[in-house]
């Protein structure tokens, strides 16, 4: 069976690489280690990382074909909050932790946890 190429590994793992911007993590680089493609990414949060890693599971369990590097740096992001959310909602996606809100709270300033809109912009700070 021939090696697949880098741009085919590309293709299999979209997925992770959308995952990657979707979280605000820095891909570093991505290039071919011999049949394996080679990812190396920088995440701002664990719980940012496990997502990035549940996609690189939902794309292949074995992954036989990857070699990852996948470290967290935590740092700053910000959220555009979307319908349905609330900041114990938003905390858990961000810290995996619920009760971490009042830190999203006190980051923008707001006087009332439960007043947040559709597409206002929140800055996230690190866990």
């Amino acid at each position: 069976m021939a090696s697949a190429s880098l741009e085919q590994l590309k293709q299999k793992y979209q997925p992770v690489l959308n995952a990657i911007a979707k979280e605000g993590a820095q891909l570093n680089e991505l290039s071919l280690a011999g049949d394996q493609l080679y990812l190396k990414a920088t995440a701002v949060s664990d719980a940012s990382k496990d997502r990035i890693w549940d996609s690189i599971k939902s794309v292949d369990p074995t992954y036989a074909d990857l070699k990852h590097d996948i470290q967290v740096v935590p740092g700053q992001q910000v959220y555009t909050v979307e319908a349905g959310d609330n900041l114990s909602k938003i905390s858990k996606y961000f810290y995996g932790d619920p009760n971490k809100y009042p830190a999203i709270a006190k980051a923008n300033s707001l006087d009332d946890p439960n007043k947040i809109r559709v597409g206002q912009k929140l800055v996230i700070p690190a866990a």
